[in-house]
């Protein structure tokens, strides 16, 4: 049986044998400073799961520093242009990303799109949440229904950027509902912060984001949440799936990390295995808990052919819902 460096090493430790390993793991870090860029505003989900890897990376002890820059706009479009042109061939910069930007790159037709990365793993999903203004009119799953059955284009819903997760989700649910998705009224927002502003605010009549974006405003009874988009309820959030309540939609967000174009497969590797000990650490199960996300890691060939699907299919639904 052959067995990856990866692998071994991990059956190394179970069986507590001594082994030459390398220096970070004898107490001195992996990557002394790592560079983090985020393709979006400061407050919304990318920036979260950015935050996320720094709290565990560094309580893990595999990184020193962690830079953070952010570039916001258009679904992670505005900045995915600069992290491949500027980062290209730097193997300690990583960036946050996801199916938002897949869609988004869809939606902008980007000449640059999450094709132009290099893949390093899958970390999480989320499924989104439906909710509505606690002082709106619409107070149950049954009212927000029959809104939009019987006129799309009266039910403003806030969101992420366009064609990213949340708006496929309301092109769905629309479809599914029996109207048609073209006539979806969805507000895009750049960030987590202005959408919740304007869902409070009664701007829109409803909102779509993962859960976790909008959980302080639902605790607080700002917000009531009516519906979840995955396929089984998110643990310790009583709120049924769209499933659940008859409509045939099941959609959720996925998370993960890319390094830049024209880095060594010696640099893709040590990136690899990054991420592999990262997920394996209790900082990382903590925050995969407070932030009621599911871990969904998958990395190296496995995830690149999962990501190759993924563009695939949406380009296909984005189409079929008027998208693109």
């Amino acid at each position: 049986m052959t067995l990856s460096k990866r692998t071994f090493l991990g059956y190394g430790a179970a069986a507590g044998l001594s082994l030459s390993l390398p220096s970070w793991a004898q107490g001195k870090p992996m990557f002394d400073t790592l560079n983090m860029f985020v393709p979006a505003a400061p407050g919304g989900g990318w920036d979260g799961t950015a935050r996320a890897i720094e709290r565990a990376a560094k309580a893990a002890g595999l990184v020193g520093n962690m830079p953070f820059e952010n570039v916001g706009g258009a679904g992670g479009m505005v900045g995915l242009p600069r992290f491949v042109n500027q980062r290209k061939g730097q193997g300690n910069t990583l960036m946050v990303g996801g199916s938002v930007m897949v869609g988004a790159g869809i939606a902008n037709k980007s000449p640059v799109t999450i094709k132009n990365v290099t893949p390093i793993a899958r970390l999480t999903e989320e499924a989104g949440v439906i909710v509505v203004p606690a002082s709106g009119k619409i107070k149950t799953w049954k009212e927000l229904e029959a809104a939009i059955k019987t006129n799309p284009k009266a039910v403003s819903v806030a969101g992420g950027s366009a064609g990213g997760t949340d708006h496929l989700i309301l092109g769905m649910l629309i479809k599914a509902l029996g109207a048609d998705p073209r006539q979806a009224a969805y507000v895009a927002f750049a960030g987590g912060g202005p959408a919740n502003a304007a869902i409070i605010g009664g701007q829109v009549v409803a909102g779509i984001s993962g859960y976790s974006e909008f959980e302080e405003q639902i605790k607080a009874g700002r917000m009531v949440a009516l519906a979840v988009s995955g396929k089984s309820r998110i643990p310790g959030v009583n709120v049924p799936t769209l499933l659940e309540l008859g409509v045939r939609v099941s959609e959720s967000n996925w998370r993960g990390i890319f390094a830049a174009p024209g880095i060594t497969d010696a640099q893709r590797n040590q990136l690899i295995d990054f991420a592999t000990r990262l997920v394996a650490s209790p900082a990382w199960a903590k925050e995969l808990d407070t932030n009621k996300w599911s871990s969904a890691f998958l990395t190296e060939r496995p995830f690149e052919r999962d990501l190759a699907k993924d563009i695939a299919d949406k380009e296909v639904l984005m189409k079929e819902l008027g998208l693109a």
